[in-house]
């Protein structure tokens, strides 16, 4: 098998950076596999390990600093007969620290490569995880302050199937290269090497001084917590096919007639509790009763029991290509929490457009039409009110009809539930 290098985009590195080294090694060791191009991808991200990518005619995914095991992942996920080998610094390695953790405990078929020289060599050479506490770094003396890792010891805590050390320099490379890559699991190689434009101009590492340190470590095969364990992806797959056959989603029959045709965008303003979300939902289905695309946004905060609640809707006749709302057609304003999240957008309704308002909750000046309910008075509870708004519009015509909204009620609901909510609506459209 030949070579897989790209000879229009051969290798940029400084003069005397282990990284060429390490390019050659690896296309060795894809040589010797007798892999094709066709069946490797190489994943990246940033730092001068990051352009490994550009260096061999292979598949090739660059992405964000610290994040090439999580594309790594989704590609081996989606394509098991690829071989995936990601190469890191020792920044991405640092950056990415809960990425490396993870895909040690899935063990998933991929191969990192650490090419680790101690600093961020693109950067201005400052500290990294794994610079010594005695060098002379970019960064003053911030890396006196911290334990540099040991990625071995800690991949091997984690999970990974297979660990190395290996000095850049070392004559059988490509030969361990070609092991790591061959394992069914996830292997960790850590390869040490200078990094000339900055670590060594101000620290004294050469080959030799690197294998003697090696040496004075933990064998990395010694520091396997976790042995034969399954491939990730294939244990995911045999587990999935054994899981129990997904029912098939209940469709919804177009069988109702929009009282408009035209797109009708619908934003409800609530707070935490109002069920603003639910609402917006069964608009949605309402929409869909009739033969119309739906969309939804939500906007409430994390601490779902207290402060606004928005939602925005779309229902149109023809596919929704944007989904953003600036002036809708009709609001619904229930709290003042959710009116104030979009005070601006007021001001930019139409004379057309109109707003149903709980009773006791204030509006920015507008243009629109104001229909004013008194939930309280009716004795409606606040969670309530939503639905009872669409019951409102429902009876009106606008946006919904009856007929959509019995059909999103009885898709949505069932039993007790189904119940209180068509005596609710029966309620409202009795009262006029």
């Amino acid at each position: 098998m030949g070579s897989l290098l790209n000879s229009s985009r051969p290798p940029v590195f400084c003069p005397g950076c282990a990284h060429e080294r390490v390019v050659q090694a690896l296309d060795r060791a894809f040589q010797d596999m007798g892999l094709k191009g066709n069946r490797i991808v190489i994943v990246t991200d940033i730092g001068c390990s990051g352009l490994f990518d550009t260096f061999f005619n292979t598949h090739a995914f660059h992405g964000l600093h610290g994040r090439a095991l999580t594309y790594a992942t989704g590609i081996k996920m989606a394509r098991p007969e690829l071989k995936v080998v990601v190469t890191m610094g020792d920044g991405g390695l640092g950056i990415g620290g809960a990425h490396v953790l993870s895909t040690c405990r899935r063990n998933i078929d991929i191969t990192l490569l650490v090419l680790n020289n101690f600093n961020y060599g693109m950067t201005g050479g400052q500290c990294s995880v794994t610079t010594p506490p005695d060098a002379v770094v970019g960064s003053g003396f911030l890396n006196q302050l911290e334990a540099p890792i040991d990625i071995c010891e800690v991949a091997g805590a984690a999970g990974a199937g297979y660990l190395a050390r290996h000095s850049t320099y070392d004559a059988d490379l490509p030969a361990q290269l070609e092991k790591a890559i061959d394992y069914n699991g996830f292997s960790v190689v850590d390869i040490w090497g200078v990094c000339p434009g900055r670590y060594t101009k101000r620290n004294r590492l050469t080959p030799r001084a690197i294998q003697e340190e090696l040496e004075r470590l933990r064998p990395a095969e010694t520091l396997l917590r976790f042995r034969n364990r399954a491939e990730y992806g294939q244990n995911y797959r045999n587990t999935a096919a054994e899981q129990p056959q997904a029912e098939t989603p209940q469709g919804i029959e177009a069988r109702c007639i929009p009282p408009q045709t035209g797109r009708q965008e619908v934003v409800i303003l609530g707070s935490a509790g109002q069920r603003i979300v639910t609402a917006g939902e069964l608009l949605c289905l309402a929409g869909i009763s009739a033969g119309m695309h739906a969309s939804q946004k939500n906007d409430y905060p994390i601490t779902v029991l207290r402060g606004h609640s928005v939602c925005e809707l779309i229902l149109s006749k023809r596919a929704i290509g944007y989904t953003g709302i600036s002036s809708p057609g009709v609001v619904i304003a229930l709290a003042g929490e959710g009116v104030a999240r979009r005070k601006a957008m007021f001001a930019d309704l139409s004379p057309e457009a109109v707003i149903v308002k709980a009773a006791g909750t204030e509006l920015p000046q507008s243009a629109a039409k104001v229909i004013e309910v008194d939930f309280k008075t009716d004795k409606i509870k606040s969670p309530d009110w939503a639905l009872a708004s669409l019951a409102r519009l429902a009876e009106r015509n606008m946006v919904l009809d009856p007929d959509m909204l019995d059909a999103a009620l009885r898709y949505r609901f069932k039993g007790k539930v189904l119940d209180q909510a068509l005596a609710l609506v029966r309620r409202i459209t009795a009262s006029g």
